[in-house]
């Protein structure tokens, strides 16, 4: 099993990629899901730069959603790709569709038992822990339960150092870590990312190298 969770991919896709051989395969599919509930005009140019990057990285990168899919149909979709991409977004409207469609448990097969490499971003980090935190839990969804991905024993808590998320880290995000319930949280800038590979884990910071 090996991931890359990750703040904000496109700061850090071209580290990514010097640490995979692209040359055995280099297609990956990159599921806009979580980005689908984004407010009337916003224009989503964090997700076309998100995508830019790992084109620029080396990627061969093809858009998807698992909205309105079903496991069956994602396992083929899925079956000549290398990676599988899931961006940031709305957490919970991601964990609702993944239930829905089956690809929570569907996903765990593809990264486990076929090799694939999991990479996320923000929410796509975020469901790859044990348990959806209750801050990031949103009204009007119809949810089996909080679990998620389960890949890791922990929450990533993307963004963590930027300016347009202080208040809300200061005010609101950290108290979950405070919940008994809560799994321990690592906190991700945007210039870091986590490689899981079996049972390691290691955070790397590209402002570093």
């Amino acid at each position: 099993m090996k991931l890359y969770l990750t703040s904000s991919v496109h700061a850090v896709a071209h580290d990514i990629a010097k640490k995979e051989d692209l040359t055995k395969g280099n297609k990956l599919v990159f599921i806009t899901t979580p980005a689908e509930p984004e407010e009337e005009g916003d224009d989503l140019q964090w997700l076309k730069n998100d995508r830019q990057s790992l084109v620029a990285a080396g990627f061969a990168v093809q858009d998807y959603t698992i909205t309105g899919k079903n496991k069956n149909q994602i396992e083929i979709d899925f079956e000549s790709f290398n990676y599988i991409y899931m961006s940031g977004g709305d957490t919970s409207y991601l964990l609702e569709q993944s239930q829905k469609s089956g690809f929570v448990t569907l996903i765990k097969d593809l990264i486990k038992s076929k090799d694939k490499v999991y990479i996320g971003t923000s929410a796509g980090s975020i469901i790859a822990g044990p348990r959806l935190p209750e801050y990031y839990l949103r009204e009007g969804y119809a949810l089996i339960d909080r679990n998620c991905y389960g890949f890791v024993n922990f929450t990533i808590v993307p963004h963590w150092g930027s300016k347009s998320f202080e208040k809300e880290y200061l005010e609101e995000r950290l108290k979950i870590a405070y919940k008994h319930t809560q799994a321990p949280l690592i906190l991700l800038t945007d210039n870091q990312y986590i490689v899981v590979q079996d049972d390691e884990m290691r955070i790397v910071d590209v402002n570093l190298r």
